[in-house]
């Protein structure tokens, strides 16, 4: 890999998540002249936005135990844990607490070390999310997204889109990978630090640290495995698991969570379909392909596009033998298809001075394309907005190697 690519697959992967370090005056004059107006986090938000779909929206929290294999991090600590937040479509009705955004220790630890106000932990825990605890179950059978967010990133970043999903009918599991985010609070108080982060920024040359890349990769891929097995199997560890429809099942990702979800797909037949979101294949795409299955590229135009930097994207879109779309968002950034420009806004700071998009349209064009794509091959819906370039959206770019 390019010292760029390594950067955007490790230290600017961790810099992304959270971030929230440096206030607008003083970016802009690290950064030289201001970006356009709508890239600047000018106002103060109070909750992620609205989801987009018709079903109430519904939250549940498991911690799940893979007694088959140590943690690949910190072997000492035994078995791998897994806390996994999910969302599922709800009836009407407000018969519990909305949940939170996250803990304020995730938030303290995700925050540790910038130069932020006091009360920046409590900003971030206190975003107001849309999700209910307890919530009653919609009626019906739906199809299960599996989210994997960004290196050091914590699950939580990828809330608005698993709410947004299943308000629209998708049960969402929105996965923690152990000691792979800055801030994980376990039920018993246990607090994880990325200890991934750390190798990662220790690794003594570009080898090392593409096998570490491998290495989180496939092993989220079985993170995800075992997170369907245990809600699809005989004895599913979640109580409303009859709602989920395991003959319709997706796997998305947000960086090296993107390239995870390829790696799930080439070692489980379960996952009928799969999205990268800006991250580098840290596994190759054989040849063979994904026996024939779904794959969308979705990405900065900036950087990921044909014949760019990222050669994996070249190659793996050429690879990738069935259904398939590689579709670049202009004036977006690496973190745009996660709630970090939300949490921009809520903390009034800005991380990428380069993006041009308002946060509405980043997480507009996010929720419809993601949306569009498993309404297509999940649900079997013919989605006119992935067939090519629309009036409406003409920051979407498709691309084409």
């Amino acid at each position: 890999m390019t010292m760029r690519l390594r950067r955007r697959t490790a230290v600017a992967a961790l810099a992304a998540t959270l971030l929230l370090a440096t206030p607008v005056a003083t970016a802009q004059a690290l950064s030289g002249p201001a970006p356009v107006q709508g890239a600047s986090a000018t106002a103060t938000v109070d909750e992620l936005p609205r989801p987009t779909g018709p079903y109430a929206v519904g939250t549940e929290v498991l911690h799940l135990t893979d007694h088959d294999r140590n943690d690949p991090w910190v072997p000492e600590a035994g078995d791998r844990e897994l806390m996994v937040s999910l969302y599922y479509p709800a009836r009407p009705g407000r018969p519990g607490a909305t949940a939170p955004y996250m803990s304020t220790r995730e938030a303290e630890a995700v925050l540790a070390g910038r130069v932020l106000e006091d009360d920046a932990p409590a900003k971030v825990s206190s975003l107001a999310t849309h999700a209910r605890t307890g919530a009653r179950t919609a009626h019906g059978r739906f199809p299960l997204v599996l989210l994997s967010p960004g290196f050091g990133n914590p699950r939580a970043t990828m809330t608005s889109l698993a709410e947004d999903l299943a308000s629209r009918g998708y049960v969402v599991a929105n996965v923690d990978h152990a000691y792979e985010s800055l801030g994980t609070e376990l039920p018993d108080g246990r607090l994880l630090t990325c200890v991934a982060c750390d190798r990662m920024e220790a690794a003594p040359s570009e080898e090392a640290r593409a096998e570490l890349g491998r290495l989180v990769s496939t092993g989220r891929a079985a993170d995800l495995s075992f997170v369907l097995g245990r809600l699809t199997g005989h004895r599913p560890a979640w109580k409303n698991s009859r709602m989920i429809d395991p003959d319709r099942v997706a796997v998305a990702g947000h960086s090296i969570g993107g390239s995870a979800a390829a790696s799930a797909m080439l070692t489980d037949p379960r996952f009928d379909a799969g999205i990268n979101m800006d991250g580098t294949f840290q596994e190759r795409v054989p040849a063979s392909g994904l026996d024939g299955r779904p794959f969308m590229m979705l990405g900065t135009a900036s950087f990921h596009f044909p014949g760019g930097e990222d050669k994996s994207w070249d190659e793996g879109y050429q690879r990738l033998d069935g259904w398939k779309r590689w579709i670049g968002v202009a004036g977006s950034g690496h973190s745009s298809f996660t709630d970090i420009p939300v949490l921009e806004d809520r903390m009034g700071v800005t991380l990428d001075p380069s993006v041009t998009l308002s946060t509405d349209r980043q997480v507009r064009i996010t929720r419809d394309y993601v949306g569009a794509f498993l309404d297509q091959h999940l649900r079997g819906r013919h989605q006119r907005l992935l067939d090519g370039p629309t009036p409406g959206n003409p920051e979407v770019v498709f691309q084409h190697s």
